[in-house]
C-alpha cells in the first residue's frame, strides 16, 4: 500500500481573543480536530464559506502556522512546526499559491528573483543553475524566458499568478496548497489557470489541496471534495458523489446557494456577453 501524500490526525486550531478594556479574553475555535487523507496526484478541494476555517487549514498543511494539537504527515513523514523544527527538505515538499497575484509578489523584485529566490535559500545551486531553471518553469507555466529580467507590475493578474506558479514549483514540491488561486481573476483568465494547474498536475504527478469557495470551480479541477462549517468536516467524499447527491443539510444549502460558474460556463457566458 503506498504512503499518502497527506495525513492530517485530530489537528486543531485555537485563537485567544482579547476582550477589551473591561471584557474577558475568549478562545476561539478556529478547528475542531481535522481528520483526512489525500493520495498521491489527487486533488482535495476544501470548501466552505468565509470564517469556516478552510484557510487556517491551508496554512496549517502548507507548514505556515502549527497547529494547537493534533499530528501532520507529509510523504509519511511527521511534521513539527513548532519550535523551527521543520527541516529544509520537508519545506521543499509542500509549497503555497495564495489567492491575490497582486499582493503576493513584491513588486521591487525582478521576476527572475523572484523565481530563484526559493532555490538560493534552500539549495546551493549556482546562480546559472538557478536562472535556467527560472526561465524553464516561466515556459512551463506559459510565459517566456524574456519576462525573465522584468518587474511585477508589467504583467496581468493572470501573469502574475502563473508567476507565483512558477515560484511554488521551483523547489520540485509533491504537495501544492492553492488558497483561493483564481476568485481575484476574471472569469476567462479562471479558465485558462485552472486548465493550466491540471497540465502541470500531469506533468509533474503533484498533489493539490485547493481551497475554494467557488463549487463550480471545484467541480471542475476535485477529485476529492471536503466540505467544512465552523471548524469542522461535515462531509467528505469524491467528487462525483457529493455533486451527485449532497448527504449533509449543510453541503445542500451551500450547493443551492451557488450559481453555476464551471469553466464551459464561463465560456458560455463569455460567447454570450461577446454576441451581444
Amino acid at each position: 500500500m503506498s504512503v499518502p501524500a497527506l495525513e492530517v490526525r485530530g489537528v486543531t486550531r485555537d485563537y485567544h481573543v482579547g476582550g477589551g478594556l473591561f471584557g474577558r479574553s475568549r478562545v476561539v475555535h478556529a478547528l475542531k480536530g481535522i481528520d483526512l487523507t489525500l493520495e498521491r496526484g489527487k486533488t482535495l478541494a476544501i470548501v466552505g464559506e468565509s470564517g469556516c476555517g478552510k484557510s487556517t487549514l491551508a496554512r496549517i498543511i502548507a507548514m505556515i502556522d502549527p497547529p494547537t494539537s493534533g499530528t501532520l504527515a507529509i510523504d509519511g513523514m511527521p511534521i513539527d512546526i513548532t519550535a523551527g523544527r521543520v527541516t529544509a527538505e520537508q519545506r521543499r515538499k509542500v509549497q503555497m499559491v495564495f489567492q491575490n497575484p497582486y499582493g503576493s509578489l513584491n513588486p521591487r523584485q525582478k521576476v527572475g528573483n523572484i523565481i530563484t529566490e526559493p532555490l538560493v535559500l534552500n539549495t546551493t545551486k549556482s546562480a546559472a543553475e538557478c536562472r535556467q531553471l527560472a526561465m524553464d518553469m516561466l515556459v512551463k507555466v506559459g510565459l517566456s524566458a524574456v519576462h525573465y529580467n522584468r518587474y511585477p507590475h508589467m504583467f496581468s493578474g493572470g501573469q502574475r499568478q502563473r508567476i507565483a506558479i512558477a515560484r511554488a514549483l521551483i523547489l520540485n514540491p509533491q504537495l501544492l496548497v492553492l488558497d483561493e488561486p483564481v476568485s481575484a481573476l476574471d472569469l476567462s483568465v479562471q479558465a485558462q489557470i485552472l486548465n493550466l494547474l491540471r497540465d502541470l498536475q500531469d506533468e509533474f504527478g503533484l498533489t493539490y489541496v485547493f481551497v475554494s469557495h467557488d463549487l463550480s470551480v471545484v467541480r471542475y479541477i476535485a477529485d476529492e471534495v471536503m466540505v467544512m462549517y465552523y471548524g469542522e468536516v461535515v462531509e467528505h467524499r469524491s467528487r462525483d458523489a457529493i455533486f451527485a447527491g449532497p448527504e449533509h443539510s449543510y453541503t445542500k444549502t451551500l450547493f443551492a446557494a451557488t450559481p453555476r460558474a464551471d469553466v464551459d460556463s464561463i465560456r458560455a457566458r463569455l460567447a454570450a456577453k461577446a454576441a451581444g
